[in-house]
């Protein structure tokens, strides 16, 4: 091997990791669907992409056929009343008080399909609360009106803010960002300058705080939401299972710019996420990767 090719590798050892780790994840993260996000004219849950979403929703199904079937016997009841004990077919009407056998069924029936609705939903409460241990901690801070994330066993953390922060309507500016950052302008409003990335399949357990009053982070594809409550620290958990960018909103009144603090997430492969990781240890962290050894040859 030539001196000068030699000397040529050392030199660019340095940038060596950051370079490629950077370039790799702009890679990666370019071709995202984005997956959970509000659609227009939509009016069903945002798509369920992590186990604890999955049971939300079948949870409010299967609590929506019990409200159907009462809500159908009560007009049921309300139409039948209203015909058979109408004036004309009654113009004496009935003078008994009450009836004991009615008022029991009407007591007890509730009882048991509130305890029905109970012995499917406590379970769901349950797992969303019982926090396993995680892959990945990312601490999360609610700010008036931006996250911070700290990625709690990795060692750096950086700020999030919309895109377009400070401005309330679309502009040319807010447009040009978005397109910088691989949104269009319908994602205006959702889309923040920096993201939280997480790898597909792994556990994430989140961290959440506020630094000033009460924030809420919340994901509505994977069904999570917990409070930030200044002072002390609330966890949730997930594991997502689509690759692709999801989008939040802090869903607890925080004050004059409360629409203006949204979170993003972006959900890549293990590898997409190593480098990633390796570019936001030395960017927000300057901690440089181990550069790649180089073998010369001995002739």
């Amino acid at each position: 091997m030539r001196l000068s090719t030699i000397l040529g590798a050392l030199a660019t050892l340095p940038m060596t990791g950051a370079a490629w780790a950077q370039s790799n994840i702009d890679n990666a993260l370019g071709d995202l669907e984005i997956i959970g996000k509000p659609w227009e004219k939509g009016i069903d849950f945002q798509p369920a992409t992590t186990e604890l979403a999955r049971d939300i929703h079948w949870l409010d199904w299967f609590v929506f056929v019990i409200i159907t079937a009462i809500t159908l016997f009560v007009t049921a009841l309300l139409i039948y009343a209203a015909y058979k004990f109408a004036a004309k077919r009654n113009p004496t009407p009935k003078t008994f008080t009450h009836n004991s056998t009615i008022e029991v069924a009407w007591t007890v029936v509730p009882i048991l399909i509130l305890v029905v609705i109970g012995a499917f939903s406590i379970p769901v409460l349950f797992k969303q609360q019982q926090i396993p241990e995680g892959d990945i901690v990312i601490k999360a801070t609610g700010y008036q009106w931006y996250w911070g994330y700290e990625y709690v066993d990795e060692g750096f953390a950086f700020d999030s803010f919309m895109i377009g922060a400070g401005e309330n309507r679309l502009t040319p500016d807010v447009s040009a960002e978005l397109a910088e950052a691989g949104y269009t302008d319908a994602e205006f409003l959702l889309a923040t300058d920096t993201a939280i990335v997480v790898p597909v399949g792994k556990t994430i357990v989140m961290q959440v705080t506020g630094a000033d009053v009460i924030h809420s982070w919340t994901i509505p594809s994977f069904g999570v939401k917990q409070d930030g409550v200044p002072g002390r620290l609330a966890q949730l958990w997930f594991t997502p299972e689509v690759e692709g960018i999801y989008f939040g909103q802090c869903s607890e009144l925080c004050g004059q710019a409360h629409a203006y603090m949204p979170i993003t997430v972006k959900v890549v492969s293990e590898e997409a996420y190593a480098a990633w990781l390796a570019g936001a240890k030395e960017e927000y962290a300057g901690i440089s990767p181990i550069a790649p050894s180089i073998q010369v040859a001995s002739n």
